[in-house]
């Protein structure tokens, strides 16, 4: 069975690339070829996974294995039972009404994302010389969509542990990547 996710943003929220722009940005954003600012299934799959040993280890009688519904038992097998996970994007009607008026990548992702400017403080609360950093974040409020497969007698829990996750990307002990995700 397959779940349609919707994925808000409440706070700002840093998908990093593993890229920094010499001079510009320390940490960029994950998008696509057009500018699109998204959020990788793999990425998803690890939060689902520490919120998944969470409620198992709050709920020991569940009858849930992590490896078995998240596919680490060793084999490469396609089993229904398995969860599947797309990447976490912005919605088709977004995307083309952007594409209307917006026709360069930087200037799509521009239009999602901001930068960020960070500075660390030493014990006097005066800035460390050298610690200017620049982090490109997706503005809070952005909509992405996703979607999960599953077997339909995992549908329950599958949609209390989305319920359990309330932070995503990097940085979030700062406050940043807080979202809602929920059934469509």
């Amino acid at each position: 069975m397959e779940l349609k996710l919707k994925m808000t943003l409440l706070t700002d929220t840093i998908f990093g690339n593993g890229v920094s722009v010499p001079g510009g940005e320390d940490s960029s954003v994950l998008c696509d070829q057009e500018g699109f600012p998204y959020y990788k299934a793999g990425s998803l799959k690890g939060i689902f996974r520490e919120e998944m040993k969470n409620y198992i280890a709050w709920n020991p009688d569940c009858g849930l294995s992590v490896a078995d519904k998240l596919g680490y038992t060793g084999s490469d097998e396609d089993s229904p039972e398995k969860l599947r996970f797309s990447d976490f994007v912005i919605p088709d009607a977004v995307r083309q009404r952007v594409r209307v008026s917006v026709k360069e990548p930087e200037d799509v992702l521009e239009a999602f994302t901001w930068l960020r400017t960070f500075t660390r403080l030493d014990e006097e609360g005066i800035v460390s010389k050298g610690s200017l950093r620049n982090y490109r974040c997706v503005k809070a409020g952005v909509v992405l969509t996703g979607r999960i497969t599953c077997a339909e007698d995992d549908v329950a829990w599958v949609k209390e542990i989305l319920g359990l996750i309330k932070w995503v990307g990097t940085m979030r002990n700062r406050g940043f990547g807080k979202v809602r995700i929920e059934t469509v």
